[in-house]
């Protein structure tokens, strides 16, 4: 890859220093040129200086019907190879991207800021969904059920379901890729791939190493293919009928927009969107172990995880306790260049980011709200240009609207409650449906808030904080957050299409149900 196009001015030495990192992370990994090729011209900035580092060529809606036409031919050869064969390939993928985990966290860093064992946990995630999907590989299967009538057979089968395109979002930027694709190869789907515009350059070293997977088993590259563009690439994604499934990450807003459109098509959508995640704290709960996962949850990934602790609901015995605890934790996180050790909070993925948070917190003040601790923005050495801010604790009278929205950013709003009840109802009184915690010791509370009277979340944890799933469980939300689920358990259904078949290994042409008709 060139860096003669980044910028028409010069750049400055952190992003100097940022570009060639990155350029030379991408060609250690294969990347020697942007991939498709395409007109048009996508500045890459890195958070860590604000700056543009790179100029890639954009796609439009001319290279993402390219990709697709591409993808389904390659779907009717794909969808024959055994599924233990496209098993070996991801396999492959695994394999590879445990060789090249620090070169893609380098790229991870650069483009969504994450701090240096975040961005290595993302790509450790990456082989994890692998090590999943190979065992998936040589398990899929349907079922036998017993049929009504004799000499017969009752069962179902599920085929390969077509192209599926990913569209992802800035904060995992090759996670959520790895969830839908390794999944879907193994079912025997091919996949168009949108990413973020933020994060380009992770997404094509990504890509860059399943096709060397492919290739090295003799399939044809596009199996999986990557479009970098932006809203015209997506909406032309989004569209396209030969999309059999379309899943999406991204804000409520992008999925109230994606969802009529597929539908419209007759599509299949599974979409992750918003998370107002709340978590309740009883009286009875350890409140060091409480305090070490509200932290992590909120402030982790500078508070821009679907995931992220926004609301803290807090048994008015011990809120003050609490409140003082998160006050000295917060105090003492250290906010800086994200590649720097011992740097706990990188900077928000830009200005735009910083602006909302800063006028939700105004917003806050205005509903009677108090910033403990936090809350502004910090200058950090050689970044005049990047937007790093301290993660800010609320304490708030009641939940406001600005509380039931999703702010993307590091703002902990904590409320109290008296009655069990009336924590959950304040819980659930969002429309989100993501990521859920309550930290007790009393196993009623605990049992309480699991059932169905409990959280409305799709994640339900007892004594850990709303982030860091893990790749075994089905990942998603309820309500606005979108009801579709990525990575373990059965989630491997949506990525395929069941078929019901009746055979009939007997002499005579008996009719369900008892009809007589002749």
């Amino acid at each position: 890859m060139t860096s003669t196009d980044t910028s028409t001015t010069a750049l400055s030495p952190l992003s100097t220093q940022l570009r060639d990192a990155a350029t030379a992370a991408l060609g250690r990994v294969g990347v020697t040129a942007p991939e498709p090729p395409a007109a048009g011209g996508l500045p890459v900035v890195s958070p860590l200086s604000g700056e543009p580092i790179l100029t890639l060529p954009e796609a439009g809606a001319a290279d993402v019907d390219a990709a697709v036409a591409a993808a389904a031919d390659a779907f009717r050869a794909w969808r024959s190879v055994p599924g233990p064969a496209r098993g070996a390939v991801i396999k492959r993928l695994g394999e590879l991207l445990t060789e090249h985990k620090a070169d893609l966290a380098e790229l991870v860093t650069i483009e969504a800021g994450k701090i240096t064992s975040e961005a290595l946990g993302e790509v450790q995630e990456m082989i994890d969904v692998c090590d999943l999907a190979v065992g998936l590989s040589r398990t899929l299967g349907g079922r036998t059920m017993p049929s009504e009538r004799p000499g017969h057979r009752l069962m179902e089968q599920w085929h390969p379901l077509g192209v599926v395109g990913v569209v992802s979002a800035f904060n995992f930027p090759v996670a959520v890729w790895s969830w839908n694709t390794a999944i879907a190869l193994v079912c025997g789907d091919t996949v168009v791939w949108k990413p973020s515009e933020k994060t380009p350059l992770s997404s094509l070293a990504s890509n860059a190493l399943l096709r060397r997977a492919l290739a090295e088993a003799g399939h044809p590259a596009a199996v999986s293919t990557v479009v970098v563009g932006g809203r015209e690439a997506g909406e032309a994604l989004v569209a396209d009928r030969r999309v059999a499934l379309l899943s999406a990450t991204g804000s409520e807003r992008m999925g109230q927009q994606v969802a009529p459109v597929v539908a419209a098509r007759g599509g299949r959508y599974l979409l992750e969107l918003g998370g107002n995640n709340a978590a309740v704290v009883a009286p009875s709960a350890d409140l060091d172990l409480a305090v070490r996962g509200i932290v992590f949850a909120a402030a982790g990934t500078a508070g821009q995880r679907c995931t992220t602790l926004r609301r803290l609901i807090v048994h008015s015995s011990v809120v003050d306790d609490v409140v003082a605890r998160l006050q000295r934790a917060y105090t003492g996180l250290p906010i800086g260049d994200p590649r720097a050790g011992g740097t706990l909070v990188g900077p928000l993925t830009d200005a735009a980011a910083r602006d909302r948070m800063l006028a939700a917190l105004d917003e806050a003040r205005a509903d009677g709200g108090t910033v403990v601790v936090g809350g502004e923005a910090v200058d950090v050495d050689g970044a005049p240009g990047a937007s790093y801010v301290s993660p800010a604790v609320v304490r708030m009278p009641a939940q406001t609207d600005v509380v039931r929205r999703e702010t993307f950013g590091p703002v902990l709003y904590v409320m109290a409650y008296d009655t069990l009840d009336e924590a959950i109802a304040m819980h659930n009184d969002v429309p989100q449906g993501l990521s859920s915690a309550i930290f007790t010791m009393d196993v009623r509370e605990a049992e309480t808030f699991l059932s169905e009277g409990g959280s409305d979340c799709g994640i339900v944890n007892v004594n850990i904080g709303t982030s860091g799933a893990e790749i075994g469980g089905a990942f998603g939300g309820e309500k606005s957050t979108g009801g579709g689920r990525e990575s373990g358990s059965d989630s491997w259904k949506q990525y395929m299409r069941r078929v019901t078949n009746t055979v009939n290994y007997s002499t005579e042409l008996p009719l369900a149900q008892g009809v007589n008709f002749g």
